[in-house]
């Protein structure tokens, strides 16, 4: 039995709108013919001729803040506390089990940017796709935002997972979901023409605060959403340890088991 690994992050890079103004990564590059002043002092009297061809290292300084590229977020990023009234769990904490499990996709690419899912949408695609969702599933949304990555409405496009609808998942045993959009919620330049209409500020990052209720990661800016099978599959997207952080980034990956 062969099989398939399907890469489900983005890149790291410059001049993607990947970010909101303000919140994207910085990488600047140094080639093997620039660095020379970085190797000479480990070793007085070398000269950049007694090097091959002439040529130190390659290397990279990336400026970046743990929500850059395809991360997983912590409890701790939703609120101080989870569980009602536990201290909240950082990225470091974050039980390395619920980051290899079995994979399901939820296909809710048809929903209009801004739609808030709800729990009944969640049981409508479970049964159309005629899943039966066990413990540490991890459940991932294929939303509009797929598909406009790399693109300048891409902070903009996608779905997102409403208050209800992210409890109902976390009360069948889940503990990590997941999105190809920006955030888990609707992006937040819907939910402010909302706001501003209502004032009602229980409806601002609603998905991620029902981790005040129940403990659950998840992981923001995936891609390749809409190459992957609803079911049959495992994940594996163990994030960066970083202590105390509210996230780490990962290189998120399905894995297939090909029978033919």
């Amino acid at each position: 039995m062969a099989r398939k690994i399907v890469d489900l992050s983005i890149y790291l890079e410059n001049d993607i709108i990947s970010d909101p103004v303000g919140y994207q990564p910085t990488i600047n590059y140094f080639d093997h013919n620039e660095t020379f002043s970085q190797i000479e002092p480990f070793f007085p009297g070398l000269q950049k001729q007694d090097l091959p061809d002439g040529e130190a290292w390659a290397m990279e300084k990336v400026e970046l803040n743990t929500h850059n590229g395809t991360h997983l977020d912590a409890p701790y990023h939703f609120h101080s506390t989870m569980n009602r009234g536990e201290r909240a769990i950082t990225i470091d904490e974050v039980p390395l089990e619920w980051c290899f499990q079995r994979g399901v996709k939820l296909d809710f690419r048809h929903f209009p940017d801004g739609y808030i899912v709800t729990k009944q949408n969640v049981i409508d695609e479970l049964e159309r796709i005629n899943h039966t969702l066990q413990p540490l599933d991890i459940v991932i949304v294929n939303t509009r935002a797929g598909e406009r990555y790399g693109h300048n409405d891409y902070v903009s496009s996608g779905c997102g997972m409403g208050f209800e609808a992210t409890l109902y998942l976390l009360e069948q045993g889940v503990k990590l979901t997941g999105t190809d959009a920006w955030s888990w919620d609707a992006p937040f330049a819907h939910t402010a023409k909302k706001y501003q209409q209502s004032q009602d500020a229980s409806i601002i990052w609603e998905g991620h605060k029902a981790g005040r209720e129940m403990e659950y990661c998840h992981l923001e800016k995936l891609h390749n959403l809409e190459s992957l099978p609803a079911t049959g599959f495992t994940i594996s997207c163990f994030p960066v340890k970083i202590r105390g952080a509210s996230a780490g980034w990962t290189r998120a990956v399905a894995i297939l088991d090909d029978e033919s």
